[in-house]
């Protein structure tokens, strides 16, 4: 048996699986709040309270915040996990802590075809070379899964804190405006992100670029979800600035796509999780995307070649959690 989690700042996922002839099969699930419990270990408790004299090999957590030397201090939560600690805990061989990113990144792995659509219809699927792993949601996540000649490894990263850089008139004024709000850094996440899509509205409705409808006015004043009512007026082509700041977002997403792939050599291609593009695949599949991603000069050859898959399965880093679990103990 191997216990795997995906503890978020909202909920926490705890799932137990079994192994059986090296296969594994998910033998309970639940989802708790995570506001409340002072500890991971509370929550773990009463998941297991049921599950007398129950014996587990290892486990996995994938958790918002960065791991160091086995330790992580939750991003959004008082919460502090060792990785020794929670081993201890449930009693367990081997228990890994990873970054949430690292967790969907490895369970990006284990999806099936249906789970996943391709952007790219020129990119060669590749079973081996290092995988960028990109992710808008609340925040930018990105990752490297990086392969080792047999097998793939997740690899953390902040990139998302990265710098800017603007590659166009408009991005420069994009840059100014947002360097008016945020004076000491302006990094990807202030745009690639659901509060950063609309700073992109705001920064084409504010500064003339774009005019917003009525409608979405009136919308934008009832509706606490301002980048969720920007999407969906875009996606029914319903308000040109809406359409405008999808248009700049995906076209920004693809070139931080290609750059996070150009620092890795993602030769085994991209993935993209998160939860903003699913919603907006129209968009992601409009060209924009591509035509951000390719735009790389000499290394036009080369990008075309990549190919790009957006998750759909919010359950990735679940299954990564999961799969790195089972590694731990040889399976």
């Amino acid at each position: 048996m191997i216990i795997a989690g995906d503890i978020g700042g909202t909920k926490t996922v705890l799932a137990l699986y079994s192994l059986e002839a090296g296969k594994m099969n998910r033998v309970r699930q639940a989802v708790f709040p995570s506001k409340g419990p002072k500890t991971l270990e509370e929550i773990i408790e009463k998941f297991l309270v049921d599950e007398k004299g129950l014996s587990i090999e290892a486990g996995c957590f994938g958790v918002a915040g960065a791991v160091l030397g086995g330790k992580c201090k939750t991003t959004n939560l008082p919460w502090e996990l060792d990785e020794l600690k929670l081993a201890d805990f449930v009693k367990a061989k081997k228990v890994k802590l990873l970054n949430d990113l690292e967790a969907a990144a490895f369970g990006m792995l284990f999806l099936n075809p249906t789970e996943k659509i391709h952007l790219n219809p020129d990119g060669k699927i590749n079973n081996s070379g290092n995988i960028a792993v990109i992710a808008a949601g609340t925040g930018l996540g990105e990752a490297i899964l990086f392969w080792d000649g047999e097998k793939y490894h997740p690899s953390a990263s902040e990139g998302g804190h990265c710098d800017f850089a603007p590659t166009n008139n408009l991005e420069i004024d994009l840059f100014l405006w947002l360097r008016q709000h945020y004076p000491d850094h302006v990094s990807y996440e202030r745009i690639l992100s659901g509060p950063g899509l609309f700073n992109i509205f705001r920064f084409l409705t504010e500064t003339g670029v774009e005019k917003p409808t009525e409608a979405l006015t009136l919308r934008l004043k009832t509706e606490p979800d301002s980048s969720a009512v920007v999407s969906q007026m875009a996606l029914a082509n319903s308000d040109p600035a809406a359409v405008a700041t999808l248009n700049l977002f995906v076209s920004i997403y693809g070139k931080e796509a290609s750059n996070l792939s150009l620092k890795c050599l993602g030769t085994g291609g991209v993935f993209i999780g998160g939860g903003i593009a699913p919603k907006i695949l129209p968009f992601m599949n409009n060209g924009k995307f591509l035509e951000g991603f390719f735009a790389k000069g000499r290394f036009l050859g080369l990008m075309k070649s990549i190919p790009i898959q957006v998750a759909i399965n919010p359950e990735a880093p679940l299954i990564g959690a999961s799969n790195y679990a089972a590694r731990l103990i040889g399976i």
